[in-house]
This record gives structure tokens, C-alpha cells and sequence, in this order.
């Protein structure tokens, strides 16, 4: 295979002497390095390499004028508008959001060489139709509305002055410019010959360029196009190239060169869908290995082309470690790389940072990012994570930078850097993102990491740019409008990559393949949306407006992807089109309509191979996770039945052996979190210690009214004593929290007066409050006793008979506390609440033998229901119930306890799981 630029460059070195006189004008700057290449093989000999330019740089040129940013053009557009008109202005947050939208219009307007003062005017009176009512005044927003559409003719030209003064100009009016010297620079250069080479959709100015150079005589003109899609007279690779061949003058008299007739050679082609973009890239990566193993000399003809550029990433990552030499020569978004993820979270968290401080998810959400955490990291200490745990130990909801530089006394640079009690305005912002990208600069350095270091130095020049314009225009007033230019620069700024363009794998986008031939091309997201980008219209021009004009809408953009797409096609052998088949709104649709059209051509449908590929995924049986008793094991739970088990521990253990055994065994604590609201069992602790403290004055004491009164008084003063020694003051008073607060006290304060209503038919004495008990008792079959212990929420007597009573803020069913199965109460968990009573009763039993008792939960949820008492019944039918816990209900309770400690000893019974 011949590629084109060897085809052009063959057929000039055998009319000319010299390429001395010749300037080569090409679509892009990547073609022109492989053209160089073409050129120094076919002569053979040492020459002066000719001129080469890639449009743009060959129309600045003409132009006298330097691209502006586009950052500088946002903040000039800006300054533009408010200079113009008398309607009311946006501010440049708001501003910010559409201006893009009009440079875009701008640029279009003057590529295309329209007369503004025709379009703006069509403009202004379609809107004003639009706003047309019965009404014979309009509204001050409509007159605002319609003033800024009948200015938009002087702003374009304030626009366009105010650049020009400055020597700078939008790429548009740079073309523009181009044209208004264009006969200068053609009388400067007639010794010189230009030739043009591979085009296909030009604007109009770019148009008059050309034809005047062919006008001239002396230029030429080459079509990178196979002659099959030009003799197609709907097939829309050759749309632009049959209208130029039917519109200039120039191919009356004049072929058109450049044409090849390689489409319809024979190919192979392979069309697989993968379902996302992640498999997209795996399976890149498989192909480009079996390539390798097939043929390594083939690696160097063949590209990778990404229909999604956001792909970059993966598919560098999926390449495999035999590729040694890889070229990227693509932009890659700038809001896809990772720092531009922390340069954004760093923003929000100034942006939401109030008089409190930051919200606690906010910051760690800020601090988790990997470069945050370069950032910190001082001596090789962890300083996130000490942050992190200071937070939820200390459950701090709200934190301030006093409060974390109070946990480091040492200063840290990084930690100064990112947290300030300043006020933050866009400068200040800008000052600390600058320091903050020098910090990070010296510590890639060190790395190496020359990949971020590329990023980085990208967001430096933007925020140096963005400091000097601010500087010059005092726009940017708080941190959202900055914010917002931030965010719209961004999306669409890139890093661009450089490498060896004639060297191993080549990975590119669909624009940087413009003449460019491979033998084996790889193309992947070929998905309607993506390839072709689908029917977005981000203009304030309406389609019939841009219609009457030649401006270019749908029908030109998809002719521009089909092109492009055909183009690479044309000479390469092998040919692989992968697609995502999960079709996401997002991320493209379904298979192309490429796809389709390739299908359903006859002359390839022969070479054709499709098939759906999926990652091949292992199927796991799941299987009860058991855990066997070693030696060290059996040890550790001997440790733990001398140190001491409590009712919960074993009700644990019955609900589930491998909670049992992640917390006493290895010791797992649930991670300490912070408690931006109360949580169930804080919530629990807090009303147990201020039933506590209530109740306290009568230990040992009988209620009385004017007692328990005097106690209601103070619910609220005792349980908010409670609540602050966790939150602030502020984080009570509002929200979730104040709910909870007020829960608490409606519990206390209906419980009280239950007691004062109860009170006056029995006589209730205070025995004991949050009384911990531990007793000792011998197992059989275990050497050393076993200590159980435990803590009763209160120990009274209710007319000379003795309660223990539990408090449980959750639901409880009198089904829980009854027993008809004495083998239940170790086996099912929903006798858990019965199991616990009789725990409690048992080691009470021990301590103060006494002859029979009653034993309870108060649900504060069914406070109406009274106390749940333990009882006894011979059928689960029948409603006779024995209350009374005696000995010999403790004797049968005895067995069951034994027999459940003794499987816990046992070394041969393994922790199972239980289903949950």
C-alpha cells in the first residue's frame, strides 16, 4: 500500500527539481512530520526541507495576528458587553455560563466570511416576533431581552476592535483578517508555489484562500479521497469534495487530484461490540497483544483511534508491557485528569465554608484525593488519616482550620497551604492554587511522574493566566464566577501529548488521523452520539437563520465524521471497529449507522466479521463461611470467657457465630464515624444516663409525686447536658438532632408521668440504678470458671416484689420475652430480649438469692403497654403465663446457658455463619 502523503510527495519530486520553492499547506500540524518522512525517502539525498504549515498556523500567518486564549477572549467578550447597550447586565457568573456558547457563534460568523449586519439584523427580528403579544407595552425584561439581540451586531464589532488593537484575534476573525491580506501575501510570495494537500471541509474562508492561490496559477490542489465515494452522489465521505468539484471554476478546466481506488480492495474487518468503556479498552488491549504475537513488525502500521478521547486513560492502562514504544499525539480534556478532579473540590469546599467551618464530609471528601494527600504527607507520616480519625474520635460535624492546625503543633506546609481562616476572595484563591501547584511540581519531580507533571503545568499556565486577567478586568468578584470560568475553560481546554509520530503504536483522536494511512486501524466507541457526534445544537442561531447563511448545521457535521471515518478505511488492510452495545444516553447511543452502512455494502460484505464480546467472568458459589478453632483461637476464647461475657455477647453469638467471633476474637471494633445526627444508639446511651440521673435522688427511696415532679422539671436541662458533651450547642438546635432531642425528653417526660399515675396504686422503691454486675460460675468441661457480667438498667420493688427492669428505645414484642421451648431461648434470636432478662436475673440470683422476682423490658415506643415481663407458658396457644422467675426457672435457664457456653469452648464446633 502507497499512503497518500508518499502518492504526493512522488508525484511533486517528479515535476520539480527542488521542493525549494514549494509551501505545503496541510489540515493539521502531525500530517506535515510524515510528510517530511515521504519527502526524505523518495529523494534520497540531503535537501532543504520544504515549507510546511498546517492551516491555521498558515492563515495566522497571513493574518498578522496571534490566537487569543480562550480565556482572554471570555474576559474581552465580557468587557465588550458591558460596554455596549443600556439593558441591565449579567454578572460574570451568569456570563460566564453563555458566553462560550456566543464565541463559539462569533467564530462560525466570521470563519464563514458572513455579513454581520444582514445575520444580526434577521437575528433581532426573529426575536422580537418571538416575543410578539397582544400587549401594547412590553415588560422591562423583555425590552432588556430585546435590546441585547438588537446590540449583538455592535458587540461582535467591539468584540472584534477591541482584539484586533491588542494584535490578537478569535480563530475566525484571524481567517477573516487572512482574507483582507490575502492579496499582499500572494504578490510577497509569487516565486513560491503553494500546495494544498488533503482537505475536505472547508469554511468559506478558507475557500477563498484557496481559489484565489489557484486563481493565481500558481498552486495546487490534492484531495486525500477514494474516486468511489465521489461517483456515489449520496454518499456523504465525498459531500464536500463533489461541490467543490461542481462549484469552482477552477475543476472546469483542472482534475481533481489526489484520488485513490483502495476502498474496494479486499480487507479484513472485524466489527465487536463490548459492552462499556472500560471492556472497550481491555479488549484494545488484547487485540493490540495478539497483533504482536502474530507479526511485532506490525505494530508500527497500526493506530489506535479513539471516537471517545476520555479512553486515553484506559487504554494506556490496557496496553500490554511487550509494547515498548507507544505515540499519543492527541488532546486530552483537561477536566479528565485527575488533578483538574482536586482543583474543583477545592473550590467547593471554599465555596461552602461558613461560619462554622466545613462540614465534615466535605472536607474528607477533599482530603481522600490522592494528590490532597501527596500534598499533606510530611515525612512519610499519614497526615490524612490522622485527620480522619481526629474527626470521628472527637465527632467533630463541623471543623475550621484553627481546629485542624490544632492537632499538628509542628507546622505543616501543605496543611497552611490548603486551610486558611483568610478571607478568601478570587485572588487570594488564585495565590494559594499557584503555591499549592509548586508544592506539587517539587514533589512529582522527585517521583519522576512526568505524565503529571505534564497536567500540572497545563492548570499552572490557566491559573496564571486566569491571575493576570483578573488583574486587569475586575470581574471576578467572589469565588463562584471564578469558579464558574474555571469550570467552562476546563471542559474545554487539553493537554496535548507529543511523542515520536514514526515510531511503534500510534494512538490519536479522528482529527489527528487527517492524512494519515495505517495498515491495521483499530477504531473504538463507534457508537451513534459519538461517531457521528449526534444533533447538538449549542448556538444562539436558529437552523433556518444558519440555512439562509451557509452556515454549517447537522447535514455538514455529520458529512465531516463521515468523511474522517471512511478516510482512515480506504487503504488500511485490517480494520477493526469495536462499539459499546450498553447503549447510554451519556456516553453515546447505539451501534453507529457506519456500522450499518458497512453491513449492508455488498462489495465488503464478504470481508466482514462481527461478534459480541464479553468479559469472562467466573461464577463464585457461595458457600457458609466457617471458621475452625486452632490452637491460638481456643486460647483467645478462654481469655475471653475468664475476662468476662455479657448478655449481648451471647445473644451475638446466637444471632450469628461470626460476629461473635470478629469482635471478641480478632478484636474488630465497627469504625469510629461521626455523628452529624443522633444515631439509634447514642440515642439509647443518652436516655439511659439521664433516666440515670433523674431517678438517682430516690435510690434506696420510695417514688413519690412531689419527687418524681420535681424531677420532670429538669428532663430538659439533664438530657441537653448530655447531648453537649457529644454536639455543640448549634448542632442541637436544628434539624434531625433537634427532633431526636425533643424525642428524648417526650419519652422521659411520659415515663415520669406513667410512674406518678402508677405511684398512687403501688408503692415502688428504687433498689438500684445502672448497677454492674460480674459473677462467677463453672462450666463443665471448661478448667477455669467463666465470669459473666453485666449492667441493669434498674433493680426496684413494686409492692414487695422484686423487678429488674431493662429500657429498650426500639420495638419489643411481647412474643420476645415469652419461652415455651426452653431449647429456643439459645437458638433463635428472636428470644434474645428473654434471654437477656433471664441473664440478668441469673447473676442477681447469685449475688442476692432471693426466692422469686419479675423481670421486664420498658419499651419506651409502647410506654402505654406498661413493662414487658419475662413469663413462662406451657403452649404457644394458650394465654396462661407464669411471670414469677423462681429458682427453678433459673435452674432450667442454667442448662441452656452452660450448654451454650460449653459449644463456644468447644474446639471441634467451628464458627459458622448464620444467614441473616
Amino acid at each position: 500500500m502507497k499512503s497518500f502523503l508518499n502518492q504526493i510527495a512522488e508525484e511533486l519530486w517528479e515535476k520539480n527539481d527542488s521542493f525549494d520553492n514549494l509551501i505545503f499547506i496541510l489540515p493539521g500540524k502531525r500530517a506535515g512530520t510524515f510528510l517530511k518522512n515521504s519527502i526524505s525517502k523518495i529523494v534520497g539525498k540531503t535537501i532543504f526541507a520544504p515549507e510546511i504549515h498546517s492551516i491555521e498556523s498558515f492563515v495566522e500567518m497571513i493574518s498578522g495576528l496571534s490566537y487569543a486564549t480562550n480565556t482572554q477572549q471570555l474576559f474581552e467578550l465580557y468587557n465588550a458587553y458591558l460596554n455596549t447597550g443600556n439593558d441591565e447586565k449579567e454578572s460574570f457568573y451568569s456570563f460566564s455560563k453563555w458566553g462560550q456558547i456566543l464565541l463559539q457563534d462569533f467564530n462560525e460568523i466570521d470563519r464563514y466570511l458572513v455579513p454581520t449586519d444582514k445575520l444580526f439584523s434577521y437575528l433581532s427580528v426573529v426575536q422580537e416576533m418571538n416575543q410578539w403579544h397582544l400587549k401594547p407595552n412590553k415588560t422591562q425584561l423583555i425590552e432588556d431581552y430585546l435590546s441585547f439581540w438588537n446590540n449583538l451586531e455592535e458587540l461582535h464589532a467591539d468584540f472584534s476592535k477591541n482584539l484586533l488593537e491588542n494584535g490578537l484575534g478569535h480563530q475566525g476573525l484571524v481567517y477573516k483578517e487572512a482574507c483582507n491580506n490575502l492579496s499582499d501575501y500572494i504578490n510577497d510570495t509569487k516565486n513560491k508555489k503553494h500546495i494544498f494537500v488533503g482537505f475536505n471541509a472547508l469554511n468559506k474562508a478558507e475557500t477563498y484562500i484557496i481559489k484565489e492561490f489557484l486563481k493565481e496559477g500558481k498552486a495546487d490542489i490534492f484531495w486525500d479521497i477514494d474516486s468511489c465515494f465521489l461517483k456515489d452522489k449520496i454518499h456523504d465521505a465525498g459531500f464536500f469534495i463533489r461541490q467543490y468539484q461542481k462549484e469552482w471554476s477552477y475543476f472546469k478546466d483542472h482534475p481533481l487530484k489526489g484520488l485513490s481506488d483502495y476502498y474496494y480492495t479486499t480487507k479484513n474487518i472485524q466489527i465487536t461490540g463490548v459492552p462499556k468503556k472500560v471492556s472497550q479498552a481491555k479488549y484494545v488491549g488484547n487485540l493490540i497483544s495478539n497483533l504482536n504475537k502474530k507479526d511485532p513488525k506490525q505494530i508500527r502500521s497500526t493506530a489506535v483511534i479513539l471516537g471517545d478521547e476520555t479512553l486515553l486513560n484506559p487504554i494506556l492502562n490496557s496496553i500490554p508491557a511487550e509494547i515498548n514504544r507507544v505515540n499519543i499525539t492527541m488532546g486530552y480534556p483537561l477536566d479528565k485528569t485527575p488533578i483538574a478532579g482536586m482543583f474543583t473540590r477545592l473550590f467547593d469546599l471554599y465555596i461552602q465554608l461558613d461560619s462554622r467551618g466545613w462540614f465534615y464530609k466535605n472536607l474528607v471528601s477533599f482530603l481522600v484525593h490522592p494528590y490532597v494527600q501527596k500534598i499533606l504527607t510530611k515525612d512519610h507520616l499519614n497526615t490524612v488519616a490522622r485527620i480522619k480519625t481526629e474527626i470521628n474520635k472527637r465527632n467533630w460535624i463541623y471543623i475550621t482550620p484553627s481546629k485542624l492546625e490544632s492537632l499538628f503543633p509542628d507546622s505543616n506546609e501543605g496543611l497552611t497551604l490548603l486551610f486558611s481562616d483568610e478571607n478568601v476572595d478570587p485572588s487570594v484563591f488564585l495565590n494559594k492554587v499557584i503555591g499549592i501547584i509548586e508544592l506539587l511540581k517539587v514533589k512529582f519531580q522527585l517521583l519522576e511522574n512526568n505524565l503529571e507533571l505534564e497536567y500540572l503545568y497545563k492548570f499552572y499556565t490557566l491559573f496564571n493566566e486566569l491571575k493576570l486577567l483578573s488583574a486587569k478586568y475586575p470581574f471576578l468578584k467572589d469565588l463562584r464566577a471564578l469558579q464558574s470560568i474555571f469550570k467552562e475553560l476546563l471542559s474545554t481546554e487539553k493537554v496535548n501529548f507529543r511523542g515520536e509520530p514514526l515510531e511503534g503504536l500510534q494512538i490519536m483522536g479522528m482529527l489527528e488521523s487527517r492524512n494519515l494511512d495505517f495498515e491495521t486501524v483499530i477504531i473504538t466507541s463507534v457508537n451513534e452520539g459519538i461517531l457521528p457526534a449526534g444533533k447538538t445544537n449549542n448556538s444562539f442561531i436558529p437552523f433556518d437563520i444558519k440555512r439562509e447563511f451557509g452556515l454549517p448545521v447537522y447535514k455538514e457535521k455529520d458529512a465531516v465524521y463521515t468523511y474522517h471515518f471512511y478516510r482512515l478505511l480506504q487503504r488500511a488492510k485490517n480494520i477493526y471497529l469495536i462499539y459499546n452495545t450498553e447503549a447510554d444516553v451519556i456516553e453515546g447511543g447505539e451501534k453507529s449507522r457506519f456500522i450499518s452502512q458497512l453491513l449492508t455494502d455488498e462489495n465488503h460484505l464478504e470481508n466482514i466479521v462481527t461478534k459480541i464480546a464479553v468479559p469472562r467472568i467466573n461464577s463464585i458459589v457461595n458457600s457458609p463461611v466457617s471458621i475452625q478453632k486452632d490452637r491460638d483461637i481456643t486460647n483467645k476464647i478462654s481469655s475471653v470467657l475468664k475476662k468476662g461475657l455479657s448478655p449481648s455477647s451471647l445473644t451475638n453469638y446466637i444471632k450469628n457465630p461470626i460476629n461473635f467471633y470478629k469482635q471478641k476474637i480478632l478484636k474488630l471494633e465497627e469504625a469510629l464515624e461521626v455523628e452529624e445526627t443522633i444515631a439509634s444508639n447514642t440515642f439509647g446511651t443518652i436516655l439511659h444516663k439521664a433516666m440515670e440521673i433523674l431517678y438517682d435522688p430516690f435510690l434506696g427511696s420510695f417514688l413519690t409525686e412531689g419527687g418524681l415532679l420535681g424531677q420532670k422539671q429538669k428532663i430538659r436541662a439533664v438530657v441537653e447536658n448530655e447531648l453537649l458533651k457529644i454536639y455543640t450547642a448549634e448542632d442541637i438546635s436544628r434539624g434531625k438532632n433537634l427532633i431526636a432531642f425533643n424525642v428524648i425528653m417526650a419519652y422521659i417526660n411520659s415515663f415520669i408521668l406513667k410512674e406518678i399515675q402508677d405511684i398512687k396504686h403501688h408503692n415502688i422503691k428504687i433498689l438500684a440504678l445502672e448497677n454492674e454486675l460480674s459473677v462467677r460460675i463453672d462450666v463443665p468441661g471448661i478448667d477455669t470458671p467463666v465470669t459473666l457480667k453485666g449492667t441493669l438498667d434498674r433493680v426496684d420493688e413494686k409492692d414487695g416484689m422484686l423487678r429488674i427492669l431493662d429500657y429498650k428505645t426500639g420495638s419489643v414484642l411481647k412474643s420476645n420475652v415469652e419461652v415455651v421451648l426452653w431449647d429456643e431461648i439459645i437458638e433463635n434470636y428472636d428470644r434474645s430480649k428473654a434471654f437477656q432478662l433471664l441473664c440478668y436475673s441469673f447473676m442477681y440470683q447469685i449475688i442476692n438469692p432471693i426466692e422469686k422476682m419479675n423481670a421486664g423490658i420498658i419499651s419506651f415506643k409502647n410506654l402505654g403497654s406498661g413493662p414487658f415481663y419475662f413469663s413462662t407458658k406451657n403452649s404457644r396457644n394458650t394465654s396462661n403465663k407464669d411471670f414469677n422467675i423462681t429458682k427453678e426457672t433459673l435452674d432450667l435457664f442454667r442448662e441452656q446457658l452452660i450448654k451454650l457456653i460449653q459449644e463456644i469452648a468447644n474446639p471441634d464446633v467451628p464458627f459458622m455463619a448464620k444467614e441473616d
